[in-house]
């Protein structure tokens, strides 16, 4: 059929291009999206995405490793409260990195009522790696963020807005509340989120008001377009009908994708190496997902020209992708564990798992079986279990408006006697710290133990394999844009 045309929002149209974008770049890991990566598509006219996941500790370690290019401090000085910028700087701050301490300083745990300075650290950081993403083009930007970390949505939120931000794209959950948080933070009013509680006897909410940062607040803000990631047609049609909830577009993220997926619908069953089976119910009707009129990009396994050609056909406005451009010359992986990735690509036998059991939230993860990482089962085991980021705790109800929160890759004996099952223990990573230390920013603890690596990507390899033969040394970003866009 042919391709659909949809009205969008001027501010999803790239001045670059003159068009809405035929390819988003996706959002992935802690920093792997890197505002380097995001500034670099954005400037071949389609759209670079930020990750939005742990942003704080991202700010608060690029300080402590000593900001050597400056670019931090200067988005600092772009920040509309200086006073506010300033005090983070002077805070993690290190001159000569951390050559002679090498353990970085925390930023504070998320909580349901952070103090004021979490709130301001989770505004600033997001401000910041917008900005800089948005730095010397006019390009389009996109920050991604995960429905399972709710506890950072409302601050990262609102610095990306300040920053101008021009699309908001959020999975792995329903973003049925996004639309309206977006629309009170446009007007600097107060927005509040529904927070997913444990054993909970009561509603709980996070509530945000702009005005907790004090009198920064240039109005009104730009509304950001809004990209709810889905699975099915289901949850398109069951977004749509309500104003209040409606987003701007969709992503369509099929299995194959990087990162968390979704669960299969229905009952689970698995194959023989402990992998979720997709079936028949987590088909998309593609004439049901058109029919709700919203313009939508297709996502997991598209990263070939053919598939560009194919989302187009099935009315799309192009593809979300992920892993061609997270092992790009661009993107935050380290540059060792990059080429060792490219060099895993050519060995038929490399294998990236769909693990049911790594990730805390419970949702299927993507694991690539790189030499070295958390992927195998020695590193896995002799990590030392602990939890000292958070990002994905559960609050759980110890009495009515008396949370605790608990992680089911913490110690064991921990989260049992924090009411936890032990049989959510088995299996899981701590993705917090594992993917920080894909970019650099991997903990070392006082007694000198480093942090694993944990490498997530899609397990359609057929376009990273296509391209390292086109690029045995490595690709650029405009090298994946001109490979995927060859066919159009």
């Amino acid at each position: 059929m042919p391709p659909m045309t949809f009205a969008t929002t001027p501010h999803l149209v790239s001045p670059i291009s003159g068009r809405t974008p035929r390819i988003i770049q996706g959002g992935m890991g802690v920093a792997v999206s890197s505002y380097e990566l995001a500034n670099a598509v954005a400037q071949t006219g389609e759209m670079g995405v930020v990750s939005g996941t742990a942003l704080d500790v991202v700010l608060a370690r690029r300080l402590q490793n000593g900001d050597f290019n400056g670019d931090i401090r200067r988005a600092l000085a772009a920040f509309p409260d200086q006073e506010m910028a300033q005090n983070i700087q002077k805070t993690f701050y290190r001159e000569n990195g951390r050559s002679d301490k090498p353990t970085y300083r925390p930023a504070t745990k998320l909580s349901l009522v952070p103090a004021k300075k979490t709130w301001e650290l989770l505004a600033v950081s997001a401000f910041v790696e917008v900005w800089l993403a948005k730095e010397g083009h006019e390009g389009l930007i996109g920050i991604n963020l995960l429905e399972k970390i709710q506890l950072s949505t409302l601050g990262t939120l609102y610095g990306a807005m300040l920053a101008g931000v021009d699309a908001v794209l959020m999975g792995a959950g329903i973003p049925a509340e996004i639309p309206g948080a977006l629309n009170k933070f446009q007007n600097n009013e107060e927005a509040a989120l529904d927070i997913d509680v444990a054993g909970s006897t009561i509603n709980y909410k996070m509530t945000f008001d702009p005005k907790t940062l004090g009198p920064i607040l240039p109005a009104p803000l730009k509304r950001p377009f809004f990209i709810a990631i889905i699975t099915t047609h289901v949850l398109a049609m069951h977004l749509s009908k309500n104003p209040a909830t409606k987003p701007d577009g969709f992503v369509v993220e099929r299995p194959d994708a990087g990162g968390h997926n979704a669960p299969p619908r229905g009952r689970v069953e698995y194959n023989e190496e402990g992998e979720p089976i997709y079936g028949a119910r987590d088909e998309v009707d593609y004439e049901k997902l058109r029919a709700v009129g919203l313009p939508f990009w297709m996502a997991g396994g598209y990263s070939v020209p053919e598939k560009l050609l194919e989302a187009k056909d099935l009315g799309a406005c192009g593809i979300q992708v992920g892993s061609l451009f997270a092992a790009s010359n661009e993107s935050g992986i380290l540059r060792e564990l990059k080429d060792e990735l490219l060099a895993d690509l050519l060995d038929t036998e490399f294998k990236v798992k769909t693990d049911a059991k790594a990730s805390p939230t419970g949702f299927p993860f993507k694991v690539a079986a790189v030499q070295n990482t958390i992927a195998k089962q020695e590193v896995y085991e002799a990590r030392p279990r602990l939890c000292d980021l958070g990002y994905l705790r559960e609050p759980f109800e110890r009495e009515p408006n008396t949370l605790s929160y608990r992680c089911s890759a913490e110690p064991v004996d921990a989260f049992l006697d924090k009411g936890g099952d032990i049989s959510e223990t088995v299996g899981r990573k701590c993705l917090c710290n594992g993917l920080l230390a894909t970019v650099g920013m991997g903990q070392i603890r006082p007694d000198g133990y480093e942090e694993p690596v944990l490498v997530t990507f899609g397990s359609d390899l057929k376009g990273p394999r296509e391209l390292i033969k086109i690029h045995p040394k490595g690709w650029s970003v405009q090298n994946v844009v001109d490979f995927l866009s060859s066919k159009v």
